[in-house]
């Protein structure tokens, strides 16, 4: 009989959690989607991006200048879905910059607030 006290017990500590975890989660996607991604990160700021999303010397021909601003977690999960254009910036800029954004690492800005556009929400 004690065992099955113990089971009810853990069932109503496990629904109180899961009742708290609900808010933080909500508050979590909605400070992913304004999270901030650099193009570049500011590690190379000055740095232009070629059209493969590759960070090359500033003024290569071909390739395009950094952008001005950030992008948004929420501008960039949008332009990754459907293909639309980052704000601002002409549909090829825009490609090269979501490559570029694809291909960040650990440790490079804008890296973290990539990597939680990636996790799935539930």
């Amino acid at each position: 009989m004690s065992t099955r006290r113990r089971v009810l017990a853990l069932g109503a500590v496990t629904a109180g959690a899961v009742v708290s975890i609900r808010p933080a989660l909500a508050q979590t996607v909605g400070s992913v989607l304004n999270c901030q991604i650099p193009v570049p990160d500011p590690g190379r700021a000055g740095s232009y991006i070629d059209a493969d999303g590759r960070v090359v010397p500033a003024r290569t021909k071909g390739a395009f200048p950094p952008s001005t601003r950030p992008f948004k977690g929420e501008e960039v999960k949008r332009a990754m879905a459907n293909g639309s254009t980052l704000p601002g910036v002409d549909s090829e800029r825009s490609r090269a910059y979501v490559k570029y954004i694809r291909r960040l690492q650990r440790g490079q800005g804008g890296f973290t607030c990539f990597a939680s556009l990636q996790m799935p929400r539930g």
